[in-house]
């Protein structure tokens, strides 16, 4: 314990001395353009916007050319750093859990004392819409009868077997669950922590002070790097969502316009849905989190939920609930070796197309999905904000996919053609299809992929304005719309380049760079925990305070460690170690402000 009191100590003097600065910040009125144009970060906004640009418009003039030399760097990446992406992935799973239920788990993500600031349910359903949302739409019934008539190359069942549902349900969850969610908490975590505890800037940089310090991170520049390559990443990720809805929807249209899938769809219909979207993208971004991303998010967590328990009820509701825990069992029997499958012996196509390919998806939502449940966190201890990130949409996960990817394995093992019905973004339809009311609930489909749509690239767009405007909370609204409509030419390129392979393709190289990134968050959010002075308290509730007078260093804790000592520490013991008073040190709880 004594080794630990320099750490705490210094901690002690770090904590601010004044309130995070994007509180004090008005909102920019959208006319003020003098205001707006100064809000922006020249530099992170100029390289990054003009990387994006530039490789958009190569993709536009060169498309074959870009087509070829991304293959080239993809398989380049899967042999060289495929292992990367694999341990990685794991870590951050591991790192999460042991955050959660160890010494850390009680902090608070605020100041103590502070309230979430939204109700637990707007929180859930702001997590989960923007997320995973188009994913779940598009590979919801997809991926499960995907695996079904193609296992995976790690497991020895027969196409079309028992054996290989199992297993399909059990990769379908691995690629939907704890290891996704973990990418998000531990982003999540160390900007939550960053912005609301230590008072830093709401950027994807300032974690990484605690380890390279303030002047080098802000003065000095070396977090502007970091700050345009998680631009670079969350643009092609969002991107690639986007892709991925417009290509459903215009599989939905294209199915109910002639009666039959086209198993070689172009690129003109997906690319008017995404130019039709993107007005809906500006007005939803314009609208801000409270109004625009909270009431979409909202009405879409009711319409999908009407959508399950429709299939759920008109489907083979006992096979479904047989189902379930079936798939949770097959999924943690499993769960470790599915986590370290390399593609050392083989396996690596298939690698590329599902696993490593999800996991650089994750990787670049991370920036996007981290900063905005960091922003809709606050409050929140960190055992709530990890069991609530990683534990609440998996299940949700889990009941999703068993409901429709259930459905869709059960048509597939009595003998219809699920899987091979069209391409991957017309197998919801195929499924639907066999179901009452076919036409209403295709249209449904594409409703809740439009609205998925909207709101992850209003959420997408407000986080990348908030980066390149030095963290501001409250960016200004043209900017926010330039990064919205800009999301949107990027999808139009990826889909011109080489549609779901080109998706598929841009994701994993983005995301590359960014998997060193996140492993140096987790390296600045256990140093700047091992230096919380709240790391010594071994029991009670969360948000409370230590008894005794208020220093002048630290506006996060009104009232903290009293009998000073001279040197502003607080009490101490004789072997160096920093003894909290009141109740604690008389043998009692601590103190609770409720």
């Amino acid at each position: 314990m004594a080794s630990d009191t320099p750490i705490a100590d210094e901690q002690l003097h770090d904590l601010p001395n004044e309130l995070p600065p994007e509180e004090k910040q008005p909102r920019i009125r959208s006319r003020d353009v003098k205001s707006g144009l100064a809000s922006i970060d020249k530099t992170v906004f100029g390289w990054s916007f003009g990387i994006i640009v530039l490789i958009v418009v190569l993709g536009m003039v060169f498309t074959k050319t870009v087509g070829t030399i991304a293959g080239d760097v993809l398989t380049w990446l899967i042999n060289s750093f495929g292992w990367l992406f694999v341990l990685s992935a794991s870590a951050f799973v591991v790192f999460a859990l042991v955050l959660a239920f160890g010494r850390y788990g009680r902090i608070p993500l605020s100041r103590d004392g502070e309230e979430p600031e939204f109700s637990t349910r707007s929180w859930v359903a702001m997590m989960f819409s923007a997320g995973m949302g188009i994913g779940l739409m598009f590979y919801g019934v997809y991926e499960p009868v995907s695996h079904l008539a193609d296992p995976a190359p790690f497991t020895e069942a027969a196409p079309g077997s028992q054996d290989a549902a199992r297993s399909a349900m059990a990769y379908t969850l691995f690629h939907w669950g704890l290891h996704p969610w973990a990418m998000y908490a531990v982003v999540g975590l160390a900007l939550a922590y960053s912005t609301f505890r230590m008072g830093r800037g709401n950027l994807m940089s300032s974690p990484f002070q605690a380890l390279f310090g303030k002047d080098r991170i802000e003065t000095k520049g070396w977090g502007k790097v970091i700050d345009v390559i998680a631009i670079i990443t969350t643009k092609f990720g969002s991107a690639t969502s986007l892709g991925l809805g417009a290509l459903q929807i215009a599989a939905g249209i294209e199915l109910l316009r002639t009666g039959k899938f086209n198993e070689h769809p172009g690129a003109a219909l997906p690319i008017i849905v995404i130019l039709v979207l993107t007005v809906g993208i500006v007005l939803s971004a314009a609208s801000g989190v409270s109004r625009g991303i909270k009431w979409l998010s909202n009405t879409n967590m009711v319409v999908a939920f009407a959508l399950v328990v429709f299939v759920f009820v008109a489907g083979p509701t006992i096979f479904m609930l047989n189902l379930l825990p079936t798939s949770i069992g097959a999924y943690l029997t499993d769960l470790v070796p599915m986590s370290f499958h390399s593609g050392t012996f083989g396996g690596h196509d298939w690698l590329a197309s599902w696993t490593i390919f999800y996991w650089a998806w994750w990787i670049s939502w991370t920036p996007f999905v981290g900063t905005f449940i960091a922003r809709i966190s606050k409050g929140r201890t960190i055992r709530e904000f990890v069991l609530g990130v990683m534990l609440v949409p998996t299940a949700v996960s889990a009941l999703w996919f068993v409901v429709f990817g259930g459905a869709g394995i059960k048509l597939q093992l009595g003998g219809l053609n699920i899987a091979g019905a069209g391409d991957a973004a017309a197998g919801f339809f195929a499924m639907l299809q066999h179901y009452p009311f076919f036409v209403g609930t295709a249209i449904v489909v594409m409703f809740l992929t439009a609205i998925f749509f909207v709101s992850g690239a209003d959420a997408g767009a407000l986080v990348l304005a908030t980066l390149s405007s030095r963290g501001r909370t409250e960016p200004w609204d043209p900017l926010v719309t330039l990064w919205a409509v800009l999301t949107g030419v990027v999808a139009i390129m990826l889909l011109l380049v080489g549609g779901l392979s080109a998706l598929q393709t841009f994701t994993i190289i983005a995301a590359s760079p960014f998997v060193l990134v996140l492993i140096g968050l987790c390296v600045s959010l256990y140093v700047d925990l091992r230096r919380d002075p709240a790391r010594a308290r071994r029991a009670g509730p969360m948000r409370v305070q230590w008894a005794g007078s208020s220093p002048s260093y630290s506006r996060f804790h009104e009232e903290a460690v009293s009998g000073d000592n001279g040197n502003g520490r607080g009490p101490e013991r004789t072997d160096g170690e920093v003894v909290a008073t009141g109740a604690r040190a008389n043998g009692g709880g601590p103190v609770n402000r409720s």
